[in-house]
């Protein structure tokens, strides 16, 4: 019979189940006992849940709260015109929604990083779902003389958001290793390319079923709070650093030595700069791709300028869809290409960043050369450049993990998130905007002009791009020496496990 930690026995085992020891020999059966009962409903149960919480089942309800993260995250960009109308601001005023969310989202990170290290991860990422549910329900209900309002909303959203980001990895890396968890944390990152892709298709679809855009807002809560419960109950905590050696780590280091560790680290700052590119080009698209090709279609006469209360959602969905297709693509492509050039080359992880960085920025260039001529043809290069740009994501996350301590992933995961941001998507959809209001104040505004404006700021990202293709070239210069050295520390840092005869 097998018995649970409590002393009852658990139906389905036989009386003549042996046990292995830890020298590797087998003991006789275990006999039945007069002190042992059966379980009652209440530990079949307990037994049961013990059972449903696999690694596998939690990196993907950890993956499945990443996709709401995002899909949050970018339903506002799914209904951007019609927010634009409604509160009735300029292009930059309405790109300071995503830029009041990444700044708030940053500055959270580190702090999540420090608890993440320290305390239960998986209740700080329950809390942290909730949170966001809570306030993007409630910024839903508010009033279009409160536009100041419903952007501090937004900021608060990405504190919440920001406990997921920083520390949800880290449970996955202490779950896998090596392959699996390549594996693993492509599917956990796919989840950002698809939940972007879906925002854009829940907020407009959402606002059409309802024929109001703040529908578009009370949907992901609900989705957001089951998640959380699901977190909570299915998701384990498992020990850090538990799935890269056998023995327990006796020592920790403090926050202060982490944050010296780290900026010393080579691979690792020439990665989350590397990141950085890739944040402020997404960031950027991601606010102002539909709203540029609305802006070509009146150009060449195929749409109208919005003056509707219900602007047209056309352009959102077909681009939400290819977020999607793109994301899976570019994620499985990432995995399979890694997985098969560490065959050839131990440096195979940031060399394939890099060159599918630098292959992204020639495509995502050539869309402001056809969008006036032709949408399809914008529409084929952003369907290559961003296959190529998601390539790097969960590649990224892998780096991370090879060439950081696990004592330390927490705080790497959110001072990366945080310098990704800083440098990225924090400032670029405002900048984008800001730059696209300054062109069409020099000259007298036009259709034309408000679409080869906005062209002429977008255009700024294919060159950060190049950037980032070239922080990840430097990351394989140092990519070995750095991952040499966190395996040393590891080793240092851990010891056996405990002998007990049995």
């Amino acid at each position: 019979m097998c018995v649970e930690g409590d002393g009852c026995e658990i139906e389905g085992c036989s009386s003549s189940d042996e046990v292995r020891t830890l020298s590797g020999s087998m003991s006789s059966a275990l006999k039945s006992s007069p002190d042992l009962h059966p379980c009652k409903p209440g530990h079949k149960f307990r037994a049961a849940l013990l059972r449903c919480r696999s690694p596998t089942a939690a990196a993907g309800i950890l993956s499945f709260g990443n996709v709401l993260n995002y899909m949050d995250r970018y339903t506002v960009a799914g209904v951007l015109l019609d927010i634009q109308r409604h509160y009735e601001v300029s292009d930059s005023g309405i790109g300071l929604l995503q830029t009041v969310f990444i700044c708030s989202f940053m500055v959270a990170a580190p702090i999540f990083g420090y608890l993440g290290d320290r305390f239960n991860r998986k209740v700080i990422l329950s809390c942290g779902i909730f949170f966001w549910s809570i306030v993007t329900l409630s910024s839903s209900f508010i009033g279009k003389e409160y536009y100041w309002l419903f952007v501090l909303s937004r900021g608060l959203v990405g504190i919440g958001e920001s406990s997921y980001s920083s520390i949800s990895p880290t449970i996955i890396g202490d779950l896998f290793t090596n392959n699996s968890r390549t594996m693993m944390l492509s599917v956990f990152y796919l989840a950002i390319p698809l939940g972007s892709g879906l925002g854009y298709i829940l907020g407009s679809s959402a606002k059409v079923a309802a024929g109001d855009w703040h529908w578009a807002l009370r949907v992901s809560p609900v989705l957001g709070i089951t998640a959380g419960t699901l977190i909570l109950i299915f998701v384990p905590e498992p020990k850090r650093g538990v799935a890269d050696q056998m023995g327990r780590i006796r020592t920790r280091t403090s926050w202060l030595c982490d944050m010296k560790a780290l900026a010393k680290n080579r691979s690792y700052v020439f990665s989350s700069l590397a990141s950085s590119a890739v944040s402020f080009a997404t960031g950027a698209f991601g606010m102002w791709i539909p709203l540029y090709l609305a802006r070509a279609q009146v150009v060449q006469k195929t749409g109208e300028d919005c003056t509707k209360e219900i602007c047209s959602s056309k352009d959102s969905l077909i681009f939400g869809a290819i977020t999607c297709v793109t994301g899976l693509l570019g994620v499985v492509i990432g995995a399979a290409t890694t997985r098969l050039c560490r065959q050839k080359t131990e440096r195979a992880d940031p060399l394939v960043c890099a060159v599918s960085m630098l292959g992204s920025a020639i495509f995502i260039c050539l869309i402001f050369v056809v969008a006036k001529k032709s949408i399809v043809g914008a529409y084929v290069c952003i369907f290559i450049g961003e296959t190529l740009l998601f390539l790097n994501w969960a590649i990224t996350a892998d780096i991370l993990m090879f060439v950081v301590i696990p004592t330390r992933r927490a705080t790497a995961v959110a001072f990366q998130s945080f310098t990704s941001h800083l440098l990225g998507d924090a400032g670029s959809p405002y900048l984008i905007g800001l730059i696209s209001d300054a062109l069409q104040q020099s000259y007298a505004t036009s259709a034309l002009w408000r679409f080869l404006s906005l062209g002429y700021a977008l255009m700024l990202c294919p060159f950060i791009i190049v950037l980032g293709g070239m922080f990840f070239l430097a990351t394989a210069l140092f990519f070995l020496d750095d991952r040499e050295k966190a395996e040393k520390q590891l080793s240092q840092m851990t010891r056996p496990p405990s002998t007990v005869k049995v």
